[in-house]
């Protein structure tokens, strides 16, 4: 699995309809090896297998493939035969437009549309399915996860021209356009995205051999797509991530090593990271502040040893950018982490910093909102 990652945001949404529905989430967290702990950290982020991982087991235990999150709920299974129905399609215009018809089907479900809006086809979500707060993000996910699916029928990303969500922007909002590869609106009249008509003739190249493959690791795949259907700064980011996975010698690999892998000038990869709102700075200290979250939580490195294997030139500057990340230092964090995890004892209230209002997520089978970008 690839490096890329999900914000806590999406995990306490993830739980929002087992919450509701009065089931213990604790033991769903441990289950996916998500320390508790973390979700009173705002700027907090899960890897996929750990998102994915969770997605099954409240599917699971709601029995319910949006988890709780929607007005009625969806028999596990319906997202498995939406796809089946689809795959037989000849091009991707076919297996939307069944698609849409297929969810129609089901009274309560999400109304989707795929519709010509003057030099644009639009796939939308005609009912935002608003009944809770956490189906914000229902909506949100309905796109995410068509965007994906419909890349993966073609069999390359599908660039999107624009997306816009009929609600006002969540506080991690800039986690969509990198997401998706083009700008996003909040507040938009309806939500959807729309792209070049001309792809709706694309064939489609996947057969049934190939999504059961893709159902059996659903969410995973959907939330880790190969390099063909990523955008330039999720390749950078995965860079970054796969650097630090060579054990205690590894080290991040300066802006004129990856652009000499991307082969292009440093310049060249500046603007294009830019044009994709963020920087290699930017996604390099989020790698870091992933990477230093994750040491401390689940391993045995020394502090010291964590801070220079992370880029950093002395201990205090490593200190000193975890307080910014968390608002908590280095041991406290790995203390608190530590006695979370001790047997027996009952997950403590976290000294991390709070930045923002708790949000929740999807409730699709793949629970994608996937990825990681600050």
């Amino acid at each position: 699995m690839d490096g890329r990652t999900i914000t806590v945001h999406h995990v306490r949404a993830a739980l929002g309809g087992a919450r509701r529905l009065g089931l213990d989430t604790v033991p769903l967290l441990q289950a996916a090896r998500i320390p508790p702990l973390l979700l009173g950290d705002d700027r907090a982020r899960v890897t996929p297998v750990q998102f994915s991982g969770l997605i099954d087991g409240v599917r699971r235990a709601t029995g319910d493939e949006f988890l709780g999150l929607a007005p009625a709920p969806s028999r596990c299974g319906t997202f498995a035969m939406m796809c089946y129905a689809c795959v037989g399609c000849a091009d991707l215009g076919g297996a939307v437009e069944r698609a849409t018809r297929f969810y129609g089907l089901f009274p309560g479900g999400p109304e989707l549309a795929l519709e010509r809006r003057g030099p644009d086809a639009v796939f939308t979500v005609r009912n935002d399915l608003r009944g809770f707060a956490e189906e914000y993000f229902l909506a949100q996910c309905l796109v995410v996860v068509w965007h994906r699916l419909a890349s993966w029928f073609i069999g390359r990303r599908l660039p999107l021209r624009w997306a816009g969500f009929a609600h006002p922007a969540p506080p991690y909002a800039d986690e969509y356009a990198p997401l998706l590869g083009c700008p996003v609106r909040f507040g938009a009249e309806r939500t959807g995205a729309g792209f070049d008509p001309e792809w709706l003739a694309a064939p489609v190249v996947r057969d049934e051999s190939g999504l059961r493959e893709l159902l059996r690791r659903t969410p995973a795949e959907l939330i880790g797509r190969g390099e063909d259907t990523m955008t330039l700064a999720e390749q950078v980011r995965e860079a970054l991530v796969r650097a630090l996975r060579g054990g205690r010698e590894a080290r991040l690999p300066e802006l004129d090593r990856l652009a000499a892998r991307f082969a292009v000038s440093q310049a060249t990869l500046r603007r294009r990271l830019n044009e994709e709102g963020t920087s290699y700075r930017r996604l390099k200290d989020q790698v870091r502040r992933e990477a230093a979250l994750a040491g401390l939580s689940e391993g045995r490195e020394p502090i010291a040893h964590l801070a220079a294997r992370l880029g950093f030139s002395e201990d205090t500057a490593f200190h000193r950018a975890f307080r910014r990340w968390t608002g908590t230092t280095p041991g406290a964090f790995r203390r608190a982490a530590r006695a979370e995890q001790a047997p027996g004892v009952p997950p403590r209230a976290p000294a991390l910093r709070r930045t923002a209002a708790r949000a929740p997520l999807p409730g699709h089978p793949t629970g994608s909102l996937l990825r990681g970008r600050d």
